[in-house]
């Protein structure tokens, strides 16, 4: 038979089910608005799920995976670009529990990276990056994350963005408001996207959707993938 018939039956499911969507069957390029209003449901309880379970951990146990993690970000983006020095790289502000790299990028500074951060300018638009250094003027930005108030806007070469979550393909479940995928879409030259995270934060697959766009590595305290 063809037709409607032919759909699979079932996989119009509530959140709870929607782990049991086989892979094999989920087409990531679809814009079926059942599935997209499924995935969009599984991915806002796995993401509670996985918030409260890092918020759980210990601050040691966080630190640690941050250390860990530092070594195995500079082999990679040496292996990428030959070295850190002279190249622009964005990270982040730890909020929610996230992981703390921010003596790591004062280190950089001091090495002669240019350092930035993302700064929300307008809802539902690219993101922009400031540079930053441990002693610019820091003023409260969108969701209250300091941000630097006065310095230059730059392009980066290399971009670590925070996972709450993280599959084997490369795509990461983030905070929901697609701000870092609008973001490498605008951006050309396109920079080297790294996603940062928890080794036990990774997922079967995050459902990606035509919007979503796969990170070039995921590094967890386990090392690259």
């Amino acid at each position: 038979m063809t037709g409607k018939d032919d759909l699979p039956r079932g996989y119009a499911s509530p959140p709870c089910l929607a782990h049991e969507i086989d892979p094999a069957y989920f087409d990531p390029l679809a814009v079926d608005p059942i599935q997209a209003r499924d995935v969009a449901r599984w991915r806002k309880a796995e993401r509670l799920r996985l918030l409260a379970e890092r918020a759980a951990l210990p601050v040691a146990v966080r630190h640690e995976a941050a250390e860990r993690i530092i070594p195995h970000l500079e082999a990679l983006i040496r292996a990428r670009f030959g070295q850190l020095e002279g190249l622009t790289l964005s990270a982040w502000w730890p909020i929610k529990a996230e992981l703390n790299l921010r003596h790591w990028l004062t280190d950089l500074v001091g090495r002669g990276v240019t350092v930035a951060l993302p700064v929300v300018l307008a809802p539902a638009a690219p993101l922009v990056f400031r540079g930053w250094t441990p002693d610019c003027h820091m003023v409260q930005g969108f969701w209250k994350i300091p941000i630097p108030a006065e310095t230059a806007e730059v392009v980066p070469d290399v971009t670590l963005a925070p996972v709450v979550g993280w599959d084997a393909a490369g795509f990461r479940l983030g905070y929901g408001g697609g701000y870092f995928d609008r973001t490498l879409a605008a951006l050309s030259p396109r920079p080297f996207a790294i996603g940062v995270g928890l080794q036990a934060a990774q997922v079967a697959t995050i459902f990606p959707q035509p919007h979503d766009i796969a990170m070039d590595a995921i590094v967890t305290e386990a090392g690259p993938r």
